[in-house]
């Protein structure tokens, strides 16, 4: 973005497909000024970069409402509540359509079964059926109609269009067909009924197909405020050397705060008193803890975990961490590169085709009539157009991508796997590249002890027992991993005698009379033992990722302690598959460069970054993306969650946090990395089958469109073939046998490879 431009970006309501995504970007685009649009429907955002000189911010507004969208309050909370709202609005539209629907279907059966005297009910439904579709039409159906009209008045031609064409065709129909048969012109004795109830069907249809869609949407958009919920409402401050509770957005910068050990951290501050370690994976991804001291930075949101502390406050409300991030996903959800579904490219050119049809039917019957006969048919060219329209709607093929996703996610979920959009299957097929985040997803995301290193004249068992009893009173991650490690050997612990911790360096203790150290190679150089000919071990050990920890008994070294985020007994497997698969894989991390290096190594992935924020993983992403590669994300953090957004696919490891898997559209139960290759052969195995379903779809519409061009083909005969169409859907994407049985042996081979523990 230059100086001569202006960035917006808009919440927008009533987008059901990619679609809908398409007509806004297409109509935005045709606008003077507009340099780029961007819509996300799975977030239902635009982000919209224009010419101030040119446009305005309220003509933008303007052309997104005449296009029958929405635009949702800014403010996050509000927009939550909008988007409620309009879920029991469409809820509500859903069953008033309905209701019509059901009440023509009753009618209907009552006609083709005979079961009461054509004389008797025949003059009822010439009342009740036009009416009911009237009502359908103009009542709930009526943001349908002001959605084609104005993308027909722009010149797009999208799925509205073609259901307002079909729904006036077969009221148009029935209206000629009332006509012919009370002036008893045989030549528009058109099947009244059917067409009325065609017109009632399909647009309850397309209704019912919003509203499924909405839900979906809606559920997935919860992340930013997961996200905000981790910020503590309340917040203690001292105020006139008093200590308040108050709500943290009464807090400005400059104020003073405190934070008691198991709170939640509420603002980003500097520490001016105290010292405690803070847990700030939630935020940071990273396992290991941090100890915070006068001066250190925290983050909001993070977990303080030992001492007490007083902290400065430095940013508040858009400038604070938290907030920052929930920026960053609402941003990345808008810069994500659209998906087009397979469907959706089909309509873009099946819509202009059944439009076209039909206006070559009416001229057949006419002008080609005339030239070959000396007179026009008008009257089979109208019927011939009307039934064009009322068989093109594609009833079928709207479901064809939803039943091979539901097939899809069945056969995913039994290998514990949630695929939450239409988007996702669609997509994995062609992923090139998979970033994967460090801590918890190719680690376990806790530190274990990796190696006990005894010096000479020191026994393993030893050593490790005296560096147990001096962390065993330390609430401290590391030590805690030092304690349950020693336990899993069957060690001993007994109580020390004296203990004094000193955060960010180590501790010492007293047991039986010893007084016994355990730190920081720089913590015991710090209380004169000498590290003297070691040097290039630790350095060694850190070189691989780990922590060092030295033990010392009497100021005498015994040893040290190699502790690490380990990698995950499959992570190498799994990476793998992946490359057999053809797919590049490249880690993405906040650790330094050291331990990024040793786990790259370790899993077999040449391309790491280390040492990086929240915004520069979505920025990689996007790298990627910008030369035409489709991403697919894997993480698990809230670090991650931008990152996840911005892919093309983000899968988040179940064992994650809320807003990892809010952001996602792949979750992993539980933390197998093997799951991931198997997401994509499932995806593949979906995708086939949505191609088999469309295939299966247009074989009716195929064969009855062309039918239909003839005026032999009446709308009863549309909506048998409806039923047939997405009967054999059906059939193929549940019980299809060799028909829907794509790769499977792909997916079973990549859960059959033995798991081996790596270290």
């Amino acid at each position: 973005m230059t100086e001569d431009t202006q960035q917006v970006q808009y919440k927008v309501g009533g987008m059901a497909c990619s679609f809908c995504a398409t007509s806004i970007t297409k109509g935005l685009a045709r606008m003077p000024g507009i340099i780029n649009a961007s819509v996300s429907l799975a977030h239902e955002e635009a982000l919209i970069e224009f010419n101030p000189k040119i446009l305005t911010d309220d003509q933008i507004r303007q052309t997104l409402l005449d296009l029958g969208y929405t635009i949702r309050d800014p403010r996050r909370v509000k927009a939550y509540e909008e988007q409620q709202k309009e879920i029991d609005w469409e809820r509500r539209r859903l069953w008033f359509a309905g209701t019509m629907t059901a009440l023509s279907l009753i009618l209907m059966s009552v006609l083709w079964l005979h079961l009461v005297s054509l004389n008797i009910i025949r003059p009822f439904m010439t009342i009740v059926m036009p009416l009911f579709a009237l009502i359908t039409i103009l009542g709930p159906g009526y943001y349908i109609l002001k959605m084609a009209w104005h993308s027909l008045k722009r010149g797009i031609l999208n799925q509205h269009v073609l259901l307002e064409f079909g729904a006036f065709s077969g009221f148009l129909g029935g209206i000629l067909g009332l006509i012919g048969h009370a002036a008893h012109i045989p030549a528009l004795e058109f099947p009244a009924p059917d067409f009325f109830a065609v017109a009632t069907f399909i647009t309850t249809y397309h209704i019912l197909s919003g509203y499924a869609s909405l839900l979906v949407r809606t559920k997935a958009s919860r992340s930013v405020m997961k996200l905000l919920e981790l910020q503590p409402a309340m917040a203690t401050v001292i105020r006139n050397g008093l200590e308040q509770t108050v709500p943290i957005d009464d807090i400005a910068v400059g104020e003073i705060i405190r934070i008691r050990p198991g709170e939640a951290i509420p603002l980003d501050g500097r520490v001016i008193d105290g010292s405690s370690t803070v847990n700030e994976s939630l935020v940071t991804g990273e396992s290991l803890p941090v100890d915070k001291t006068v001066g250190t930075e925290v983050i909001g949101g993070s977990l303080n975990l030992t001492g007490s502390l007083m902290v400065l406050v430095t940013r508040v409300g858009e400038e604070s961490f938290l907030q920052q991030i929930a920026h960053q996903i609402e941003e990345a959800r808008a810069k994500k590169p659209g998906i087009l579904q397979l469907v959706d490219r089909v309509l873009a050119v099946y819509v202009p085709g059944v439009l076209a049809a039909a206006a070559l039917a009416i001229l057949i019957w006419t002008l080609g009539d005339y030239m070959v006969s000396g007179h026009m048919d008008i009257t089979r060219g109208i019927f011939a157009m009307l039934a064009v329209f009322v068989m093109g709607y594609p009833c079928a093929l709207g479901m064809a991508t939803p039943l091979a996703m539901i097939r899809g996610g069945g056969m995913a979920a039994e290998h514990g796997i949630l695929i939450r959009g239409g988007e996702a299957f669609q997509v994995l097929k062609d992923i090139q590249w998979v970033a994967l985040d460090k801590t918890g997803t190719l680690t376990e995301g806790r530190p274990s002890v990796t190696q006990v290193i005894p010096l000479e004249g020191t026994s393993e068992p030893y050593l490790l027992k005296i560096a147990a009893i001096a962390e065993n009173p330390s609430e401290h991650p590391l030590s805690r991993a030092v304690v349950q490690y020693a336990e899993q050997e069957g060690l001993d612990i007994p109580t020390v005698d004296d203990f004094q911790s000193f955060p960010g360096k180590g501790l010492q203790a007293t047991w039986e009379g010893r007084h016994l150290k355990v730190g920081s190679p720089r913590f015991l150089e710090d209380e004169g033992i000498k590290l003297d000919g070691h040097e290039s071990q630790i350095k060694s050990l850190q070189a691989q990722g780990n922590t060092v920890v030295g033990v010392a008994e009497n100021d005498t070294l015994l040893g040290f302690i190699a502790i690490a985020d380990t990698i995950k007994p499959d992570a190498l497997e799994a990476v793998n598959h992946l490359k057999k698969l053809g797919i590049k894989p490249i880690m993405l991390t906040g650790d330094n460069q050291y331990t990024a290096r040793a786990v790259a190594q370790a899993v077999g992935i040449n391309d790491f970054r280390a040492e990086i924020l929240p915004s520069e993983k979505a920025h990689a992403v996007r790298e990627l993306q910008q030369f035409g590669h489709r991403v697919m994300m894997v993480g698990d953090g809230i670090n991650d969650a931008p990152a996840l957004t911005q892919a093309d696919v983000g899968v988040a490891i179940g064992a994650g946090t809320d807003i990892a898997m809010e952001s996602a559209d792949v979750i992993i139960m539980g933390d197998r990395l093997s799951a991931v290759p198997q997401a994509i052969m499932i995806g593949r195995n979906s995708y086939h089958k949505t191609v088999q379903n469309i295939a299966l779809a247009f074989s009716f519409n195929g064969i009855g469109i062309p039918l239909a061009m003839t005026g032999l083909i009446g709308p009863s005969w549309a909506m048998l073939a409806m039923v047939m169409s997405v009967s054999t859907v059906l059939t193929n994407s549940f019980l299809g046998g060799k028909l829907a049985s794509p790769p499977q042996h792909l997916i079973s081979s990549v859960t059959s490879y033995p798991i081996k523990a790596k270290g």
